[in-house]
């Protein structure tokens, strides 16, 4: 089966480039990407897909090829950010406080342009390719699309995600196998004092003495308890509040923040976080309730789909110009969640920071902006991705 991938996805480049600039203009924050959505959904539909609903606003378009073989699955978010963009360029965001500032707006174009190549070959395709485009991944939409069948009918046999990505330079792609995004944790600490008049503090308890030593001991235990190198663990807290008037001395205290593993132990630390962090606040006589919720687990590549990737990669960018520098982060993506129901995966990230372009800004920054000659890399990537896992070239 031959394809002239790069050719084909050079014609699509000013459709993928518009459909990325209508998505930037009109951003929607997660479960509420109803008009990115509904263009997906007609896009799909218009290539003949089977094309079902799924968690609401995701939307998933499974193309059948003319032969039997494999299914892979392509994923691509859509979700926006509550940020205001600052920037000047004609196609900036009309949603006020809404932004695409992480690049999505590109995922769903890219994806699109992929199925759209894929769909006029269906008859020599070797296999089924499920496109799915999911909702609210900046706050873990993976579970809801799991829980609504995302992943049946068809369950596909491997997943592929891109990511642009603004600190690596266009025209390089950054990949790693195994352990490549770390767990992320939320956590929620509530010390519980008695209030009193700020002159008569020995007749209440502070919660607020108790918390700068809480807040003491987990950064001695995040430097203290975990090797840098071995077991990469990273606890920070966002966001503490307490108390309405400056004269008086308050009940509670919270303190809420986020616990990254980048390793297996990720358990062993958040029993370690309460037992600290419970002890602590007793010793200041405060009480304390700990908790902790899931935003996401570890990414885990699989190397044998990390390796089709690396091929193909360095087929169309030349081997040189894949690095594994950066790539592995304490940041997290939910794709992990789809791995973790037993469908190996590979996750990559494609550069596309280039200072002539202003495209250097960090990913959810307000004047975060792309070099849009990634769109046409990424297009051809995944397009040979599922070409080559599929076994078509």
């Amino acid at each position: 089966m031959h394809i002239d991938v790069r050719g084909e996805a050079k014609d699509l480049s000013q459709e993928t480039l518009s459909i990325r600039r209508d998505i930037h203009a009109h951003p929607e924050l997660g479960f509420q990407e109803f008009r990115t959505a509904q263009i997906v959904e007609d896009r799909l539909n218009a290539l003949g897909l089977r094309v079902r609903r799924c968690a609401t606003t995701g939307v998933i378009g499974v193309l059948e090829g003319g032969k039997s073989g494999k299914t892979v699955m392509l994923r691509s978010d859509m979700d926006a950010l509550p940020i205001t963009e600052e920037n000047d360029l004609p196609f900036c965001s009309q949603n006020p406080g809404v932004m695409h500032a992480c690049g999505h707006d590109c995922h769903v174009a890219i994806q699109l342009s992929v199925a759209k190549i894929l769909a006029a070959h269906r008859d020599q395709l070797p296999g089924t390719v499920v496109f799915l485009f999911q909702p609210n991944e900046e706050v873990a939409g993976a579970p809801q699309m799991i829980q609504d069948g995302a992943l049946t009918d068809p369950r596909p046999d491997a997943i592929f995600c891109m990511h642009v990505w603004s600190p690596i330079p266009i025209g390089r792609i950054g990949m790693v196998s195994g352990q490549d995004c770390a767990s992320s944790y939320y956590f929620k600490v509530t010390l519980h004092g008695k209030g009193t008049h700020g002159c008569l503090p020995e007749k209440g308890i502070s919660p607020i003495e108790g918390g700068r030593h809480v807040l003491d001991a987990i950064c001695s235990m995040q430097t203290m308890e975990y090797s840098t190198l071995d077991e990469p663990t990273l606890i920070t807290v966002g966001s503490i509040h307490s108390g309405d008037y400056m004269n008086n001395i308050p009940d509670t205290l919270t303190m809420e923040g986020s616990i990254r593993c980048l390793h297996n132990r990720e358990k062993e630390v958040h029993e370690r976080f309460c037992q600290i962090v419970k002890a602590v606040a007793a010793a200041y006589r405060c009480g304390c309730d700990v908790e902790l919720t899931c935003g996401n687990n570890m990414l885990v590549n699989d190397p044998e789909l990390t390796n089709i990737a690396h091929e193909v990669a360095a087929e169309i960018i030349g081997a040189n110009n894949i690095t594994d520098e950066g790539v592995r982060e304490m940041g997290g993506d939910d794709l992990a969640e789809f791995f973790r129901e037993g469908i190996p995966g590979c996750y990559y990230l494609v550069g596309m920071g280039n200072p002539v372009k202003g495209s250097t800004a960090s990913h959810h920054s307000r004047d975060f902006r792309v070099d849009e000659d990634v769109l046409d890399i990424g297009v051809e990537l995944q397009t040979r991705v599922v070409l080559r896992y599929l076994g078509a070239q």
